[in-house]
């Protein structure tokens, strides 16, 4: 018997002997997503039943339960009485069955016609034929093992060849801001001196929010004050690491060991410029201060992070080029790789990095691989590469590389949208986006909480808008696994809803304000120092009390109105915040009132620090 008897036919009746008009309805019907195949007869099943077979009724048409159309029916139905709206509505949904786009062609394989000349440059094809014994999983398999050893060696020389103790981060300091070292400073009392290992880039390590020094607010810079005398003198709440690079101590690139000498009080802090950082002055006392010494007993002091970048990035590309396992195997050595680059090297939580922590944020994103090897490898792994080992800080130039960001962006989502529109999904991505806004709409309205898109969770929110064949797709690829292995491992899995003190970190809270009772007007400069009191505002309600910074250093804390000046020197400049306090919390801090040596007092600006 011939294979094609055994096909299903839609009838047995001929169609000349059905209506036009009935004829074309039928045509309509067949290709209608509501036809079911079991209701449609076939010469096989006849073949096969000992009964007879009786011929479908072409003008009533089988018996089938009624149809409940879909969404996107009954909006085309009711877009249809409108000629505008559904002209849109049918651009808008995309061809009908939906298409799949065919797997890009390889740019590398050259077939082109040049003025009648056949040019014919099969590069990608000859390299795989070339390579086609290397992806051998034997080979895979001793490869990822002597990966695992290396990199096992590049971890122990980064942070197991030096004392625990001597790793500090990028912002350690020896003082902490406003009153958190209690009061006179008896809670950052240090003497001595300190043996140190800092990473390497903490010159882009900045105050996130400004710093009153003095009547100075440094912001989104590192914190470094003096540094300018012949001994090179810092003021104890000075960034160690940014200090030491501008000091010459140790590099930006590499990082590097220092040992620092405690001085204890020193007055009149000078603002230098070297090594690409510029500290600021502080023409007062301060009670704790520090020097670097020349030489230091530590060894093994450089940050190895650019060199495992370069062979994570080597590896990552000969996985892509050579070796080209199955893609689910490709992506796991991507998640892994990328993830413990960042927990290890680029933006390790703690030096040295909590083994724990790291565990359990290791989690892994979903990818659909790429298929060309070579092209493959420059489409994704540079964008992969970039933000795996960014550390997505503020810096000089955050403008225009916002503007650049969010230009690219639009881009891609602009070509996704047309892309998505042209196969028919885009009805379907944008119900599920819309159901994703709306719930992100009531998470942002629940009291108490404010929402945070941190970049780990971007990135997984759109990835499924790459899930297109297209370079472009691999490209945006790239860079959202590279977003999320960044968030995971650098930052952990934070909440998306948190709280308004999780936010706050050291900036101002907005509390109530205290306020100087002596200013410029009621100052008497003629009276010396020694006899002189500065008087302030009694509280408001739900307050107890009162902290006085004099030169950023806590001096009283209670709930008189007054203090007396005879401790101060009367030939340095001073400079005097004031905040509300409550059952032992502080409030936020007054900008700095200045009272000069000449008598002179000025006013605090207006504002909180």
């Amino acid at each position: 018997m011939n294979d094609d008897d055994h096909r299903p036919r839609l009838n047995t009746t001929p169609l000349d002997t059905v209506p036009s008009d009935d004829q074309g309805i039928l045509l309509d019907t067949v290709h209608s997503d509501d036809i079911q195949l079991d209701t449609i007869p076939s010469d096989s099943s006849s073949n096969s039943s000992s009964g007879p077979n009786p011929k479908p009724d072409l003008e009533h048409g089988p018996v089938q339960p009624p149809h409940i159309p879909s969404w996107s029916g009954r909006l085309q139905r009711h877009s249809s009485r409108v000629p505008f709206l559904n002209k849109v509505f049918l651009y808008l949904r995309g061809p009908r069955p939906k298409l799949d786009l065919p797997d890009p062609k390889p740019l590398l394989d050259i077939d082109i016609r040049i003025r009648g000349r056949h040019i014919v440059a099969p590069i990608e094809t000859t390299f795989l034929r070339f390579t086609r014994l290397l992806p051998n999983p034997w080979l895979f398999t001793i490869l990822a093992a002597g990966y695992i050893i290396s990199f096992a060696f590049f971890a122990r020389a980064q942070f197991f060849q030096t004392p625990v103790e001597s790793f500090i981060s990028c912002n350690a300091a020896l003082w902490a801001a406003n009153a958190q070292c209690g009061l006179d400073g008896s809670g950052c009392s240090y003497n001595g001196s300190l043996d140190f290992r800092c990473p390497a880039q903490c010159s882009g390590v900045i105050l996130q929010n400004p710093r009153a020094v003095g009547d100075q607010r440094p912001a989104f810079v590192p914190l470094i004050v003096g540094g300018g005398d012949s001994d090179a003198t810092y003021r104890g709440d000075s960034f160690i690491c940014a200090a030491a690079i501008q000091a010459g101590v140790i590099s930006n690139s590499r990082g590097g060991c220092g040992t620092l000498d405690v001085v204890g009080n020193y007055t009149n802090f000078e603002s230098t410029t070297a090594h690409g950082l510029t500290s600021i002055g502080f023409p007062t006392v301060f009670p704790s201060s520090y020097r670097f010494r020349s030489t230091t007993a530590l060894t093994h002091c450089e940050d190895m992070r650019d060199d495992a970048l370069a062979f994570n990035a080597l590896v990552t590309a000969l996985l892509f080029l050579v070796l080209r396992p199955k893609p689910i195997v490709l992506f796991w050595c991507l998640v892994c790789i990328g993830f413990w680059h960042v927990v290890l090297f680029s933006q390790p939580q703690g030096p040295p990095p909590p083994l724990d922590t790291a565990f359990g944020t290791f989690l892994p994103a979903l990818f659909i691989c790429y298929a060309a090897p070579i092209e493959a490898t420059i489409l994704y792994l540079a964008p992969y590469w970039r933000l795996t080992s960014s550390d997505l800080t503020k810096r000089s130039g955050a403008i225009t590389t916002l503007v650049v960001i969010l230009i690219f962006i639009l881009v891609v989502a602009l070509n996704q949208l047309r892309v998505f529109r042209k196969t028919g999904w885009l009805p379907y991505y944008l119900a599920w986006y819309i159901a994703g806004g709306l719930v992100a709409l009531v998470l942002a309205l629940l009291p108490g909480l404010n929402l945070r898109i941190h970049h780990y969770f971007l990135a997984i929110i759109l990835m499924p808008g790459t899930g297109l064949p297209t370079r472009i797709s691999a490209m945006a690829q790239g860079y959202l696994l590279g977003l999320f292995l960044n968030g995971a491992a650098a930052y952990g899995f934070d909440s998306i809803l948190q709280t308004k003190a999780d936010l706050v970190q050291d900036a101002t809270i907005g509390s109530d304000l205290a306020s100087f009772v002596t200013n410029s007007t009621n100052y008497n400069a003629s009276i010396p120092m020694s006899n002189q009191t500065i008087f302030w505002n009694a509280h408001p309600d739900g307050w107890d009390g009162f902290s006085l910074l004099v030169d950023d250093v806590e001096r009283y804390v209670g709930d008189a109105l007054n203090l007396s000046l005879a401790a101060f020197d009367s030939a340095l400049p001073h400079f005097f915040r004031l905040a509300l306090t409550s059952g032992g919390n502080i409030g936020d801090f007054t900008r700095a009132a200045t009272l000069f040596p000449n008598g002179t007092w000025v006013d605090a600006p207006p504002g909180a620090t």
